[in-house]
């Protein structure tokens, strides 16, 4: 327990809402989702112009932003209507079951109970109060406390409030939403006995360090943490060829939101006889964006001064970077160049993620040596993204590239780019560490798994099953049933007898 009596009774009020959280009917759980939906929509213009003020995105964005943040609740809704994320598994008894005797075993995902989320910096809605990781820890009726980002406190706490008010009065109970502030409450809750999962956006170094006090506890919890990824995108000669709009669009990537997005393509292999100047064209056209926050833009700016000043680097747009009287920091994109033997000399100063609009080109000069490099220079991705021509895909030459880029990412884009996560049912946002702690999903339906845990029942009565298992189903999942004297047939599929 923590020692600080306001936060003992966060810590409590999500406790004693564990339960009764846990047990509400799906389509009542669905439609207080709705209802935060409903009112964020509707507050939008005020909630827009906090965050203007406070992060220095656009207008446009942030619309986009509340629609996405929205709507994702309203498609949790859907997944928790439907039920099929409960996993709902039922063995009856069978005392001719090939293996012996089977009792009558039941197994259902339940929420794990109070769950701490760290609000992300750079979506101020969609990382933040209600956006993907409040959403799935809802959904699954996990009691949910969120640890305020300090880059937007004012938009935190009026966010908090709306959501607040959206669950009591779609009769959540008492203690199922909970919003707190500061680093030193949120470390402190997160050694709290009573909080069950955690869930983080933000970087490497603060990920890390509050995925193994997580892990250190006496009863450790598991750390849902997005921490950094680089998101390589690889361009044959076919492609270079035939899109004359590559180096454009991937110019646009980079300084989308002045580069700080998770899924910004901080790499960009093309072949050595590239022409490259379309990018210089194409940077220079870009006004410059302010950056989320001082902190985040003297980082953005040392970052930058380490990738100009390696070895053997070309600009092809320096980019620059102002101060204003308040210390924020304002930047135009900064694009440089290597060839792949520059890159390998100097990874120290060159690997590691630039969060603003900074990215590196490597000249390579066999596309059979970088499924290899996939494997040594960036294990663990967001994404990674093959820019090729038909043919080339056709021909089946780069099977071991996509192989090795499927290996090391979650998600693995064939043209386009990274930088925009749909959100859908299919959508995997996470990958191998360090892209994420724990290789599981904060986009889309599949991230409601990560809160919860699977409960079987054996020979339990009727009367005493969690809905989903019974066999009345009163809240109409979908039950895997497999029913008795079904083993005397295994194998039978596989056409072998």
């Amino acid at each position: 327990m923590t020692t600080d009596p306001a936060l003992d009774a966060v810590a409590a009020r999500a406790a004693a809402a564990a339960r009764p959280f846990a047990a509400t009917e799906p389509r009542a759980r669905a439609a207080a989702l709705v209802a935060v939906a409903d009112a964020l929509d509707a507050s939008a213009a005020e909630l827009i112009a906090i965050a203007m003020r406070e992060t220095g995105l656009t207008e446009a964005r942030l619309t986009g932003e509340v629609r996405r943040t929205s709507n994702q609740l309203r498609l949790f809704a859907e997944a928790i209507v439907d039920g099929a994320y409960l996993d709902a598994r039922i063995d009856e008894a069978d005392p001719e079951y090939v293996i012996g005797p089977r009792p009558d075993v039941r197994r259902v995902l339940e929420p794990v109970g109070p769950v701490l989320n760290f609000a992300a910096s750079n979506f101020p809605f969609a990382f933040s109060v209600a956006g993907g990781d409040s959403a799935a820890a809802l959904a699954a009726g996990c009691p949910l406390i969120v640890k305020a980002h300090s880059g937007h406190p004012g938009l935190s706490r009026r966010t908090g409030e709306i959501v607040a008010a959206a669950l009591a009065g779609a009769g959540m109970p008492d203690g199922a939403f909970q919003l707190v502030a500061g680093q030193q409450a949120g470390v402190a809750l997160l050694q709290d006995d009573r909080i069950r999962a955690g869930a983080f956006t933000g970087s490497t170094h603060v990920g890390r360090l509050l995925a193994d006090l997580a892990a250190s506890r006496p009863r450790p919890i598991p750390f849902y943490g997005e921490l950094g990824s680089v998101n390589p995108v690889y361009a044959t000669a076919g492609a270079v060829a035939g899109e004359p709009e590559l180096l454009q669009g991937f110019v646009a990537s980079v300084s989308g939101s002045a580069g700080q997005l998770c899924t910004k393509p901080g790499f960009l292999f093309v072949p050595s006889g590239a022409d490259l100047g379309a990018v210089g064209e194409a940077a220079s056209a870009v006004a410059e964006h302010r950056l989320l926050n001082p902190g985040i833009g003297r980082a953005f700016e040392e970052r930058r001064g380490a990738v100009l000043g390696a070895p053997g680097v070309a600009v092809l747009s320096e980019g620059v970077v102002r101060t204003d009287d308040d210390g924020q920091r304002y930047a135009t994109p900064t694009v440089v160049e290597v060839d792949l033997a520059t890159l390998l000399a100097n990874r120290d100063e060159l690997l590691e993620e630039s969060f603003g609009p900074l990215s590196i080109v490597v000249r390579y000069d066999d596309a059979r040596e970088l499924p290899a490099l996939q494997r040594e220079l960036f294990p663990g991705n967001l994404t990674s993204t093959l820019h090729a021509s038909e043919a080339e895909l056709a021909s089946g030459e780069l099977a071991e590239l996509v192989d090795a880029l499927a290996e090391t990412s979650g998600r693995v884009l064939f043209g386009g780019w990274p930088t925009g996560v749909s959100v859908t049912s299919a959508m995997q946002h996470g990958g191998p560490y360090p892209a994420t702690t724990t290789d599981a999903t904060s986009v889309g339906t599949a991230a409601i798994a990560r809160f919860l845990r699977g409960v079987a029942y054996q020979g339990a009565p009727q009367a005493l099953l969690p809905e989903a298992l019974r066999d009345d189903n009163p809240w109409g999942v979908p039950q895997r049933r497999s029913a008795a004297g079904r083993s005397a047939g295994w194998g039978s599929l596989t056409g072998a007898h």
